[in-house]
């Protein structure tokens, strides 16, 4: 219908197209070609702008009448080509069906002449049956006839049969009976277990269902754990990293970062220049100090013998002659340059050991104090008498090369301290006892060039400071605080207008 319906509708088309053409082709109105007689003719009357106008609009709708129509003749040419594919098409169609149709017919009849082959087949065969049937009924009929002799012959004994035939039929159908009803029972039972069975199924396919999702979720949890673990490690690293990295800072602010100067010089200008080649001597001096000095002063002339060593006395009041003793004659032993410095106070043997060393300093203001020496004695006369010599032995073999040092003899040094104080302590501030020879140069700077790493409180001992001064309460009620002790020529300079500092 298809085909029909396009080649109608192309027909149509196609018999519509002359009267298209035919108005292409029609000659062109008079006003537009004039013609030979007209040019001979008299110039007519000039027209008006009215008729110019319309022969103006008439002239253009002509043009675009043509151009509307070869417009459409050439909209036309592919549908004039699309009808003549269309009725090649429709040929061809045609021309199957007619084989179509011829290709039924012979197979029609070939159907007939296998039906009628068939039929002779199957009315030749039925013959042959009816043949084995007559021949099977008069084997038939002989049986019967034998049958009947064989029944004959056995009389009472084939009725006696047909009894016991009778009963055990009738109980085999019983055993029968009872074998289908227990049958139907196991079958009822084995259905009920069947529908059983399903549930059971269907629940263990609900719970592994389940169990799957579960899994799924445990093992998307456990991929969700690791990576955050994962996260969480690098986080740590990275923690680790920092703070590592802070911790690195920290030791590196914890030091200079510079080595101390070991100056060949130390001594320039009035200023000082200390390495850590620095032992400390403050306090009492008493049993276990010489070891101390002497031991670091071995040891650095082993480390280094060109490079100087410092003593470094903060604050001492003096004290054992032979522990005293010990430290002038490692001074004396020692290959490297020792260098003597005193920053506040040095008294008795303190004083001794800074005026006897080569090499002395002390801050102007730094306290120094000589006198006899001072010792307990017990017994009777003879002891006291042995006592007192073995003090003046002392006396020589220590004060006599001090006085020597500061120019003076024994007994006028001892006369000099006596001069100054009534107890004999002969105390100069150092910028004084330069000029008496007790130091040999006056400091001004000290640069303490061993000081590289950062004093920590955290390292404070568990004793308490002297200066942790604790608060009190007087039988008045009021608050007080008692302040330490101070060393000998020190005193206290701080104001104090309610008594609160005793």
């Amino acid at each position: 219908m298809r085909h029909l319906s396009c080649f109608s509708i192309f027909c149509l088309l196609a018999s519509g197209t002359p009267a298209f053409a035919a108005e292409a082709a029609a000659p062109k109105p008079a006003s537009e070609a004039p013609s030979s007689a007209a040019l001979s003719a008299p110039k007519p009357k000039e027209e008006s702008p009215e008729e110019k106008e319309l022969k103006k609009l008439s002239t253009e709708i002509n043009l675009e009448k043509q151009k509307n129509l070869r417009q459409s003749l050439r909209n036309l040419q592919p549908l004039k080509d699309e009808f003549e594919e269309l009725r090649t098409r429709y040929s061809i169609l045609a021309e199957k069906e007619k084989l179509a149709g011829f290709a039924t017919d012979s197979e029609r009849k070939k159907l007939a002449e296998e039906l009628s082959f068939y039929k002779l087949k199957t009315q030749e065969r039925l013959r042959e049956l009816m043949a084995q049937k007559d021949e099977l009924s008069a084997q038939n009929l002989l049986a019967l006839e034998k049958e009947k002799l064989a029944l004959e012959l056995i009389g009472s004994e084939q009725k006696k049969l047909d009894i016991e035939m009778r009963l055990a039929d009738t109980k085999r159908k019983g055993e029968l009976a009872l074998a289908k009803h227990q049958f139907d029972q196991l079958k009822l039972k084995n259905d009920m277990e069947r529908e059983e069975f399903k549930e059971i199924e269907n629940v263990y396919a609900k719970e592994k269902a389940g169990i799957d999702l579960e899994l799924k979720r445990l093992s998307l949890k456990s991929q969700q754990m690791k990576f955050e673990e994962a996260v969480r490690q690098d986080n740590i690293a990275k923690l680790g990293a920092d703070l590592s990295m802070r911790e690195k800072k920290e030791a590196w602010k914890q030091e200079t970062n510079k080595d101390p100067r070991y100056e060949p010089t130390p001594f320039v200008n009035g200023r000082l220049t200390l390495s850590d080649r620095r032992i400390p001597l403050n306090g009492p001096i008493f049993r276990g100090v010489a070891d101390y000095i002497t031991e670091r002063i071995h040891y650095f002339n082993n480390e280094n013998p060109d490079k100087p060593i410092f003593i470094v006395i903060d604050n001492s009041p003096g004290g054992s002659v032979m522990e005293g003793y010990r430290i002038l004659k490692a001074i004396e032993a020692s290959k490297a340059p020792i260098h003597v410095v005193v920053k506040s106070y040095a008294a008795s043997m303190a004083a001794t050991i800074l005026t006897m060393a080569d090499r002395s300093y002390a801050y102007p203001n730094a306290v120094i104090l000589h006198h006899e020496m001072s010792t307990l004695t017990w017994g009777n006369m003879t002891q006291l008498e042995e006592q007192l010599k073995i003090a003046k032995e002392w006396e020589k073999r220590l004060m006599g090369p001090l006085s020597e040092k500061v120019g003076m003899s024994l007994e006028g040094f001892r006369k000099g301290m006596y001069k100054h104080n009534s107890r004999g302590d002969w105390e100069e501030f150092a910028d004084s006892a330069n000029k008496l020879k007790w130091v040999g140069s006056i400091v001004h700077e000290i640069r303490e060039t061993g000081v590289v790493k950062r004093p920590d409180d955290k390292l404070k001992p568990k004793f308490k400071w002297p200066w942790e001064l604790v608060e009190q309460v007087d039988e008045k009620g009021q608050r007080y605080v008692t302040l330490p002790r101070l060393n000998p020529y020190d005193m206290y300079f701080i104001h104090n207008p309610d008594r609160y500092y005793r």
